[in-house]
């Protein structure tokens, strides 16, 4: 019987405290489109955060002007992956879910 995955997706925004849960329009997994919109971008990228989790970033975030710093994105990215410390950050919109939410 296949598993089901019911994490619940969180957008976090670095203009916002707080995460936001959100939902893939069918449900299960997002798809290229509302990614874009949801990010506010043209182009994504996947930073692993663990065996099932990951962060969906804005490619091109770090080359807007201005760059936002997403505080909790980057807590998330340091927690997980020690190694950035100091070394990277991640900005804009962010997207934290289950890997088998981004097919």
């Amino acid at each position: 019987m296949p598993q089901t995955t019911t994490y619940q997706p969180q957008l976090l925004d670095p203009h916002s405290a707080r995460p936001q849960p959100v939902m893939p329009r069918n449900g299960r997994s997002f798809k290229m489109a509302e990614l874009y919109q949801l990010l506010d971008c043209r182009t994504v990228d996947v930073v692993r955060l663990s065996e099932e989790l990951i962060l969906i970033v804005d490619d091109e975030g770090k080359f807007r002007n201005p760059c936002y710093l997403n505080l909790l994105a980057t807590h998330f990215y340091h927690q997980h992956i020690p190694e950035a410390r100091g070394v990277d950050v991640v900005v804009g919109r962010v997207i934290l879910c289950h890997d088998k939410q981004f097919r």
